[in-house]
């Protein structure tokens, strides 16, 4: 089956956690199979199309709607995911509709938790990484409320 990276593609922590824009083609989901990639996170509202054409990869949908922010318990289900599929070497892709916004924001969650950096430095180290990516103050401020339940929870 024929292999082409989806839009906005790129690695957070390599063969371990990438983001990416919504696939839209077969040869989308092949890629992240080739790359190590066994889970795919939509954030989108609706599933992405043709998500079921390989078979090797599962789909977990946390449905956040466009320009929000996910709740704190939608951030604990996106870093289970990753926790568990890490735990297991498996990768794992997150998208939304570009990649940006609701991507961006739970990336930025993940550094907070898995490389102990405070909300600030996660923002700022996923937008250089990710150009575009958390759009809104609201976005932000999850980023931020996050890092302080995390720490408030050691």
């Amino acid at each position: 089956m024929e292999s082409k990276p989806p839009p906005n593609f790129s690695w957070i922590e390599p063969k371990k956690l990438a983001g990416l824009a919504l696939p839209r083609l077969t040869a989308h989901y092949q890629y992240l199979l080739d790359t190590g990639i066994q889970h795919l996170v939509c954030l989108c509202e609706t599933k992405p199309p043709f998500c079921d054409t390989c078979p090797g990869l599962t789909l977990h949908h946390i449905a956040i709607r466009d320009f929000c922010p996910p709740s704190l318990d939608q951030i604990k289900m996106f870093m289970a995911i990753v926790e568990d599929a890490n735990r297991k070497d498996e990768g794992v892709g997150v998208h939304c509709l570009h990649g940006h916004g609701r991507t961006g924001t739970v990336l930025a969650c993940y550094l907070v938790k898995a490389k102990n950096m405070s909300g600030d430095q996660a923002i700022q180290e996923i937008r250089l990484l990710r150009s575009g990516s958390i759009e809104t103050s609201a976005q932000e401020k999850a980023v931020l409320d996050f890092y302080h339940h995390y720490k408030e929870s050691l």
